[in-house]
C-alpha cells in the first residue's frame, strides 16, 4: 500500500495512521472477535462434553443444540458457565488485543520503510520523524544515524575530490609559469638568438632561476604530502626550544637587513627544555619568518616571544607589516591560498609554508592560529612540553 508522505522535516511523537489503515485495523479487529466468538463456542462445547464423558460419541453429538440452547436461552445452566465465560472473556481481549497491537506495528514498519525508500531517493536531508519507543524508536534513531553518517561521508567525498580539483589547478599553474620561462628562453639559446655572451648568461641565468623555482615547489608539495599524514614518523628528542628558536633568529639576520627588518626575540625563560621532532619544528620558524619578511608589506619589526604556560609552549612570530583582512585569516592555512589573489612568483612563495607550518605543529599535538589587529599581525603556536607519541 502506497502511502503518502507529507511536511517530511515535521516531528511526530507517534505514527498517524491514514483512513485506509484505520479501516483495515477495524476489520482486522471485527474479524479476530468474529473468530474468537466461534472458537470459545466450540471449546465450551467440548468442555461440557468432557464433563459429560459417559455419554457415547453419538449422545456427545446429539447434545451439542441442546447445550448451546442450555447455554444461550436456558435460565437454568451449570453453576461454572459463568467463571468459564469470564476466563475466555479475558483471554479473547488479551488475544485481540495482540493482534491489534501486531497489526499496528506492522503498519508502522511499513511508514518506517516509506519514509527510508523516501530517504534513498535522494532526500538526503531528511529523517525519519517518528519519535517512538521500544526496538522501533531504536531502530528509527539507528537509521538516522547511518543517513548522517552516510551524508558526513559523501559531503568529505566531495571536499576531497574539490581539494585534488584545486590542487592540480594550482600546481599546474605555479609550474606552468616558471616552466614556460625555462622553455622560452632555452629555445632561444637552442637557435642562438642572443647577440652577446653576456645576454646568452642572463637567458641561462633566468632559466636557471625558474627552474629552481620549481624545485621549491616540488619540495614543498613533497613535505606536505608527507606531513599531512597522521602516521608521519617524528624523531623526538629533548632540546631547548629558546636556544632552537634564537639560531633560526640568526639565520635571518642577514635577509633582514637587507629589507631594514629588525628581528628580536624575547625568551621568557631563557632556557625551556621541551621534546619535539627540532627538524620539523624549524621548518616552522623558517616558514613563518620567510612569510614575515616577503608578505609584510612596509613592516619594519619582526617579534618572536616564546614563554611557558603551564605544560606547553606558546610562541607568537609577529610583523607590524600590511594587517591582513579579517576574511582571509581563517584562510591563511589553506594550502596554496594567498592573501594576493594574483598569485604572482615575485614574491618567491608556493602558498604552502602555512599549510606545512600547521601540519607539524598538528603532528606535535599542538595548534597554531592568526590574528591581524592594532598594526601586527600575530602567528600563535601552543605546543606540548612533553611528547604523547609512543
Amino acid at each position: 500500500m502506497a502511502i503518502k508522505l507529507k511536511d517530511k522535516q515535521k516531528k511526530h511523537n507517534r505514527i498517524v495512521l491514514t483512513s485506509k489503515e484505520k479501516s483495515e485495523l477495524l476489520i482486522e479487529g471485527i474479524v479476530t472477535i468474529i473468530l474468537l466468538i466461534l472458537l470459545n463456542l466450540a471449546m465450551y462445547m467440548l468442555l461440557i462434553q468432557i464433563v459429560q464423558s459417559s455419554l457415547s460419541i453419538e449422545n456427545m453429538i446429539s447434545n451439542i443444540s441442546t447445550s448451546i440452547y442450555d447455554t444461550f436461552y436456558s435460565p437454568t445452566s451449570y453453576a461454572w458457565k459463568k467463571p468459564i465465560f469470564f476466563l475466555l472473556g479475558i483471554i479473547d481481549l488479551s488475544i485481540l488485543y495482540w493482534r491489534l497491537i501486531r497489526r499496528y506495528r506492522q503498519m508502522q514498519q511499513r511508514h518506517i520503510i516509506s519514509e527510508l525508500h523516501y530517504i534513498s531517493n535522494g532526500h538526503y536531508d531528511h529523517r525519519i520523524p517518528f519519535d517512538l519507543s521500544g526496538d522501533s524508536g531504536k531502530l528509527i534513531r539507528s537509521i538516522n544515524a547511518l543517513v548522517d553518517s552516510t551524508v558526513e561521508a559523501i559531503e568529505e567525498e566531495r571536499r576531497i575530490e574539490q581539494s585534488k580539483d584545486e590542487l592540480i589547478t594550482n600546481v599546474s599553474h605555479d609550474i606552468r609559469t616558471p616552466l614556460t620561462s625555462i622553455i622560452g628562453y632555452l629555445g632561444l639559446i637552442e637557435e642562438k638568438k642572443y647577440s652577446s655572451d653576456e645576454e646568452l648568461l642572463k637567458y641561462t641565468h633566468t632559466a636557471y632561476m625558474k627552474a629552481r623555482q620549481m624545485k621549491v615547489l616540488v619540495d614543498d608539495l613533497f613535505e606536505y604530502t608527507k606531513v599531512r599524514q597522521s602516521n608521519t614518523p617524528l624523531s623526538i628528542m629533548t632540546f631547548d626550544m629558546q636556544q632552537l628558536i634564537g639560531q633560526v633568529v640568526v639565520d635571518f639576520e642577514l635577509e633582514a637587513s637587507k629589507k631594514n627588518v629588525t628581528v628580536d626575540f624575547e625568551a621568557s625563560p631563557a632556557s625551556l627544555m621541551m621534546e619535539g621532532d627540532t627538524e620539523k619544528l624549524v621548518r616552522v620558524f623558517d616558514n613563518l619568518l620567510s612569510n614575515a619578511l616577503k608578505y609584510g608589506v612596509n613592516g619594519k619589526q619582526i617579534v618572536i616571544h616564546s614563554e611557558k604556560i603551564g605544560s606547553e609552549v606558546v610562541i607568537t612570530v609577529k610583523n607590524d607589516g600590511k594587517e591582513i583582512p579579517k576574511q582571509s585569516l581563517d584562510l591563511l592555512f589553506d594550502r596554496f591560498y594567498r592573501v594576493e589573489e594574483s598569485r604572482s612568483q615575485q614574491t618567491g612563495g608556493t602558498g604552502l609554508g602555512l599549510a606545512i607550518a600547521q601540519s607539524i605543529v598538528t603532528l606535535h599535538n599542538g595548534y597554531i592560529y592568526a590574528t591581524s589587529e592594532n598594526g601586527w599581525t600575530s602567528f600563535v603556536i601552543h605546543l606540548p612540553l612533553k611528547s604523547t607519541e609512543i
